[in-house]
């Protein structure tokens, strides 16, 4: 039974199959041409991509985001799209078994490499997994991968544990020899991981990545850019009373919101089919895809205090409005008021906002 068959068991129709690649290439900014090459890589492929996906220090939260995909859902991905040899949250298997399903998948080589959770630096007895320190087993289970995807904000840069005494890091600060794809946010997107596991299994490389290892295709663009509260923020009308009703629309920057200051496609395409994401929610944005998350951005609901305007200089973020305000009447075109704090749109032009 090939993988169409497979899926359509399941109740998955060819049609919803090839939405998805078309969302894939989509997401990849690549033409409809490419469709078709997608779909053909992902249905002839000799065998499903094997998946060992590790955990370090970490809460499990990119796990139940995964589990909380509806396109493709949990069940269609993990047993049909890819197979996951090896996790420790989900897996039926534990000590022994569980290990030699890992084992088994490293001699064979060529998987995909998961990892969630930061590793910690300070001493490798602050997470050992079946005697093993998590550093150890991540860099044994590295050697074979054909490629290496960090998912969540601590995998990546540290994340919250970094925060703390582990001195913990990212997979890119312990695997030096191989390419990683960071996949950041706190928990991880799980079309963002779909999608770039559609990718590498139809083009055998990873995606074009930024400096900081992550796709550029899902944070090239600042939020601010695409925040649904924007016409507020340059009306220089800022939250500041959850309980007032008036303001429920209004800008969460007074209420700590590192949208001006973080790249994703959070405002382009939400969590969870569609349904919310943490701005629309009523949530400042926390900046969980940016490096700085979460050592540099806390407290998360403190208001960013001061601002470096081209032009005006430093300011108090509470004579932020006022400012654009000002501006406004002198005849400056409104969209300039969010230029002014994040520059051009480029990430070096971002660094002027103040923490």
């Amino acid at each position: 039974m090939g993988p169409i068959e497979k899926l359509a068991a399941k109740g998955v129709s060819r049609r919803d199959f090839v939405k998805l690649c078309a969302a894939t290439t989509a997401a990849f900014g690549l033409s409809k041409v490419f469709v078709p090459q997608v779909v053909e890589a992902a249905e002839t492929a000799v065998k499903k991509p094997a998946v060992i996906w590790l955990e370090g220090q970490d809460c499990a939260g990119c796990s139940e985001s995964l589990l909380a995909t509806l396109k493709p859902d949990a069940a269609t991905l993990v047993l049909d799209v890819i197979s996951l040899r090896y996790h420790e949250t989900i897996m039926a298997g534990a000590g022994e078994h569980a290990e030699e399903a890992r084992r088994k998948t490293m001699e064979e080589g060529g998987y995909v490499l998961v990892v969630e959770g930061s590793i910690p630096l300070a001493d490798d007895r602050f997470c050992k997994i079946g005697g093993k320190s998590f550093r150890e087993m991540l860099l044994e289970t590295a050697k074979n991968a054909a490629a290496i995807v960090a998912v969540g904000a601590c995998a990546t840069y540290g994340g919250i544990p970094k925060a703390g005494p582990t001195n913990a890091a990212g997979v890119l600060d312990v695997i030096k020899d191989k390419p990683v794809i960071n996949l950041p946010m706190c928990p991880g997107k799980p079309s963002q991981l779909v999608a770039t596991l559609l990718y590498f299994i139809t083009f055998k490389r990873a995606p074009e990545l930024d400096k900081y290892g992550r796709p550029k295709v899902f944070y090239s663009n600042l939020l601010h850019d695409n925040c649904p509260r924007r016409g507020h923020f340059e009306n220089g009308q800022f939250l500041t009373d959850w309980n007032d009703p008036s303001q429920k629309e209004w800008c969460l920057l007074m209420k700590g919101c590192k949208g001006p200051k973080t790249y994703t496609d959070c405002a382009q395409v939400w969590w969870n089919d569609g349904a919310n994401f943490c701005i629309n929610a009523g949530s400042p944005c926390s900046g969980c895809a940016q490096p700085e998350f979460y050592a540099d951005f806390n407290p998360l609901y403190t208001k960013t205090e001061m601002f470096n305007l081209p032009g005006l200089g430093q300011m108090n973020v509470d004579s932020l409005g006022k400012a654009i305000g000002g501006l406004a009447a002198a005849g400056v075109a409104v969209h300039l008021a969010g230029k002014l704090i994040t520059g051009n749109g480029s990430e070096k032009d971002s660094k002027g906002v103040g923490k």
